[in-house]
């Protein structure tokens, strides 16, 4: 019997997934997590065969947890569900090691498919993801400047947009309040900005917060 952990922090969401799965995977065992760190927790006791992901989550976040997973059990596939888009952060979790990444607003037998293709030891991304990782790996020089960032930098810049103190993100991401503030200097030196509404404002245009 297979074993599937669903992480996300809406109840609400995971019951209806539930619903769908159990519908396609009978024999399917589901367990559930609210959080990055919940989820830590239960892949530390448990053996599962897939762990289903949302990226954007209060305290560790989708990027964080994925790099945190791989870190104790490397074979464990991943699949990404997000309502962030794909061409954001899908060649970010791809990086960090998740198996795949899909988009929420795609109809329930795409999700279908893809856990089908992860279990079978397979990635799935869709056409338009694979041309941008392609596309990136011979125009890097090109690159938007978010994709100059590290994944920590990143990071940052996701929860600077969502409001976050320099505080807050020191306690979500573990570091201290001086490192914050070393990568966000960084981050202003990628990305040729004076403040954090800069920031701010760049990643909402970009679509870099739901």
């Amino acid at each position: 019997m297979e074993k599937l952990l669903l992480v996300d922090d809406h109840p609400i969401v995971r019951d209806g997934l539930i619903r769908i799965l159990e519908d396609s995977f009978p024999s399917l065992q589901i367990d559930e997590a609210g959080n990055g760190q919940e989820a830590m927790t239960k892949v530390w006791e448990f053996d599962y065969d897939l762990v289903l992901l949302d990226i954007s989550m209060p305290g560790r976040d989708g990027l964080s947890t994925i790099s945190q997973i791989k870190n104790i059990k490397p074979d464990l596939p991943i699949l990404v569900l997000s309502m962030l888009p794909e061409e954001l952060y899908g060649p970010r979790v791809f990086t960090a090691g998740a198996s795949g990444y899909l988009e929420k607003m795609h109809p329930s037998e795409e999700l279908i498919f893809a856990i089908e293709k992860i279990l079978l030891g397979e990635k799935y991304m869709s056409t338009s993801l694979a041309e941008k990782i392609a596309l990136s790996l011979v125009e890097e020089s090109e690159s938007s400047p978010y994709e100059r960032l590290s994944d920590q930098e990143f990071q940052v810049v996701r929860l600077i947009a969502l409001g976050k103190t320099v505080e807050k993100i020191a306690r979500e991401l573990s570091l201290s309040k001086k490192a914050i503030f070393k990568i966000r200097a960084n981050i202003k030196r990628k990305m040729k900005m004076r403040n954090n509404s800069e920031i701010i404002r760049y990643a909402i245009e970009q679509g870099l917060v739901e």
